[in-house]
């Protein structure tokens, strides 16, 4: 039984096959990116990990694989159980480390020796993401985009979401940033992904993709901590690009839903960003509406005085303009009007 595989060929031979990748490295290192979908359970935690290291080169080789056996052996009846778990749910489990070296090959073997179906990803980590390197443009290359713009709030990922569930292909930039892209973008999210994980997600969707056409909402070059990869934001620009609007009192209604959390502090510290451009005495205006719950009174203002005038020194020419009452209709005429222009 083959018990080690790359990327490509996992890809080819179990992309209809029920698997589950299981990344072995620390959690720190999974929170920082990964291969999308995988599941984390470390052989080391960090703690342990920076033991190892230390000992492997202030002490010896023999003694930082001595201590290795020590940590792992003591939480080996705990990662049996969670894999035994797994096993019955999928009928492949593929392990990988950071470079495919001792971490997921002791677990492989192990695995393998007491009658479990695993498989270890050559190269681990590092070789997936050289695979990511190689061949993301070349997905990119023959996708067209139908890519939607409007001012803040106007509800342009509720449309997306439907269109999904209209049947349409969505590359979702900012699920993929885990950001959303405004001067509030991080507010009631985790932190920002990586760029790493930002454009394995890409990859990802544009891999599983029913056809080369996508919809996509309209982002500057860099959203949160990621950048939009060069070939991808010629895309966006010379994509079929769609205006959304909306009343002000929807877009307000939108931002509301989406940014009041009860995370004033994030929203405040976001707020306090604004100070070189909208000066001391508006954002302290702003700071104190939301302290006193204001919030739609704080939206309104930064709606028309920092938002759209923003919005408005990068206007585009578009093929098609709606109005947005309702997300369902909007993304079912948009549908609708692309795929008759597609016929």
């Amino acid at each position: 039984m083959q018990i080690s595989l790359t990327y490509e060929e996992l890809l080819c031979k179990y992309k209809n096959l029920n698997y589950i990748m299981i990344d072995v490295r620390s959690e720190s290192e999974f929170s920082e990116y990964t291969i999308p979908g995988s599941i984390n359970i470390p052989i080391l935690s960090d703690k342990e990990r920076e033991a190892v290291g230390y000992a492997y080169t202030k002490v010896s080789k023999e003694e930082a694989k001595i201590l290795g056996i020590e940590y792992v052996s003591r939480k080996l009846p705990t990662i049996f159980k969670e894999i035994l778990s797994l096993q019955d749910k999928y009928t492949n489990l593929i392990f990988f480390c950071a470079r495919g070296g001792y971490r997921s090959s002791s677990i492989t073997v192990l695995m393998q020796s007491i009658g479990i179906n695993a498989n270890k990803l050559i190269g681990g980590y590092k070789g997936y993401r050289n695979y990511i390197n190689k061949n993301l443009n070349s997905l990119i290359e023959p996708i067209e985009l139908v890519v939607l713009y409007g001012n803040t709030g106007t509800g342009k990922t509720k449309v997306l979401n439907e269109l999904k569930k209209l049947g349409a292909d969505v590359l979702d930039l900012e699920y993929c940033a885990n950001h959303r892209g405004s001067v509030l973008g991080s507010v009631g999210l985790d932190k920002p992904n990586s760029q790493k994980m930002f454009e394995s997600l890409i990859f990802d969707i544009l891999y599983n993709r029913k056809s080369n056409l996508l919809f996509v909402e309209g982002e500057s070059k860099t959203i949160g901590k990621s950048t939009i990869p060069d070939k991808l934001f010629d895309k966006i620009k010379n994509g079929i690009h769609v205006n959304i609007t909306s009343s002000i009192e929807d877009r307000i209604d939108n931002i509301y839903e989406d940014y009041i959390c009860g995370d004033d502090e994030n929203i405040i510290k976001s707020l306090e960003n604004l100070r070189n451009r909208m000066g001391n005495y508006w954002v302290d205006q702003k700071i104190n509406l939301v302290k006193s719950k204001n919030y739609k009174d704080a939206i309104k203002d930064l709606i028309l005085y920092y938002y759209d005038p923003l919005y408005q020194k990068n206007k585009k020419e578009y093929a098609l303009t709606l109005e947005n009452n309702n997300p369902s209709d909007t993304a079912k005429i948009l549908y609708d009007y692309i795929k008759k222009d597609e016929s």
